[in-house]
């Protein structure tokens, strides 16, 4: 009579080598590390937070759906998209041109001033530790305030227009624009300035022949990506007074003139659209 064997399970098969399974990994078997409860802490925090900001700031899917009906009702007066009046049309385009030469001059601006803090907020570049901390910290600060906020400060410094609009953008790209040159600087080939020095060149030829031919298309492509950028940013502080497209947008959502409003988001989602394509192509020839 022949007796049949049942094949052993995966279960059984680790069960019957548990003690080899421990001595090849004891890591896998080893109780709540420092480590692993630390993960298990911060795991823990970032529900806890998740959870007390949907109940602390009144999250509710009910009022979303809610609104739907309201937000139909909005798009149905935005249709179709209208500038009104002829003169109202030349006013809108007006202030896009004006957006968009606030975008392009705050951003050369900012890059022009960025270029020196970047070349001391790098390590291989500035001058002493101290330099290099504190070139650091101010990019830090300038960088943590949004360029509305900066709107608003620069409004109530030189008052409403676009000038205010073009130091807001300028003043917010210099943290910006002064970390990323920093690091481009930081991830330069450092043989380009070892091959400088041993013909003789000091540290100021270093960098000129060293490290800024190898930077400078990669900070080119950072300035031609922000004036993509810059093109919706300055939209936004034009809406609290520092000029541009965005002061007519607001003025329009006040009035409840809901074609024009549409009629102008689209003119903005076009302008955003050509420029992105021009500044990609730009990078890409500039790049490589």
């Amino acid at each position: 009579m022949s007796s049949t064997t049942r094949p052993a399970t995966l279960r059984e098969i680790a069960l019957a080598d548990l003690a080899g399974i421990r001595a090849r990994h004891p890591a896998a078997f080893r109780r709540a590390t420092p480590r692993r409860l630390l993960g298990l802490a911060l795991s823990a925090g970032a529900v806890a937070l998740f959870v007390f900001a949907l109940v602390r700031l009144e999250f509710s899917p009910g009022r979303i759906v809610g609104g739907m009906a309201q937000l139909a009702n909005f798009l149905g007066l935005m249709i179709p998209p209208t500038p009104g009046t002829a003169s109202r049309a030349a006013l809108i385009f007006q202030g896009l041109a004006e957006t968009l030469a606030i975008a392009f001059l705050g951003t050369l601006l900012a890059a022009v001033l960025a270029f020196p803090l970047g070349l001391l907020a790098a390590r291989n570049t500035t001058a002493n530790r101290i330099v290099h901390f504190l070139s650091r910290r101010l990019l830090d600060s300038i960088r943590g305030i949004d360029s509305l906020i900066w709107a608003l400060i620069w409004v109530s410094v030189v008052g409403l227009g676009p000038f205010a609009g073009v130091l807001a953008i300028m003043t917010g790209d210099i943290g910006t624009f002064g970390k990323l040159f920093s690091e481009a600087i930081e991830a330069a080939d450092r043989r380009a300035v070892e091959g400088v020095r041993s013909t003789g060149g000091g540290r100021l030829a270093g960098i000129r022949f060293g490290v800024l031919p190898a930077v400078l298309p990669v900070m080119i492509g950072h300035v031609l990506y922000m004036i993509e950028s810059n093109t919706r940013s300055s939209t936004i502080v034009g809406i609290v007074g520092a000029g541009g497209i965005g002061l007519m947008l607001s003025e329009m959502i006040r009035t409840l003139e809901w074609d024009v409003v549409s009629f102008i988001v689209l003119l903005i989602l076009v302008t955003v659209i050509v420029v992105d394509r021009l500044s990609g192509r730009l990078r890409r020839m500039i790049t490589g």
